[in-house]
């Protein structure tokens, strides 16, 4: 591989990255305030020893842009269809709800029981998690052809 070539593949990698961070805070803006909406905030906001709703919706938009990123980078690689942006966006937003909402954020509270336990909470938080990865996935496709 030449460097320009590798120039050029680094220059469009941080560029899927960037796109998907601005379509990640896009989704998560609606997640947040669904779970706003919800009263799920305060919860959020324990990840970071606050009971805040304010503090929850911010350490949410954080994680929301870093999953973002992440989708930027394999969505990038997809076919460039609302098809596919919906399919994606509803896989990327299922793997994250539980690698997040069902395993690591009862781990990181202290919860361990609640490992892989899904109850009413979880199932609205799968909504709102596949509900995002569709909108993360909607918004990528304009922002990646601006980037």
């Amino acid at each position: 591989m030449t460097a320009q070539t590798q120039s050029t593949k680094n220059s469009s990698s941080l560029s899927s990255i960037i796109a998907g961070v601005i379509a990640g805070l896009g989704g998560g803006m609606v997640f947040g305030m669904m779970m706003a909406m919800m009263g799920m905030l305060p919860m959020i906001a324990m990840l970071v020893k606050s009971q805040s709703p304010l503090v929850g919706f911010a350490v949410h938009m954080v994680i929301s842009a870093g999953i973002g990123g992440a989708y930027g980078l394999v969505a990038s690689r997809l076919s460039k269809t609302a098809g596919t942006a919906i399919v994606a966006g509803m896989v990327n937003g299922i793997v994250w709800w539980v690698l997040g909402a069902l395993v690591l954020m009862p781990l990181m509270l202290g919860m361990g029981e609640m490992v892989f336990k899904v109850g009413t909470d979880q199932w609205f938080s799968l909504m709102g998690h596949v509900i995002f990865g569709v909108v993360t996935g909607l918004l990528f496709l304009p922002l990646e052809k601006r980037f």
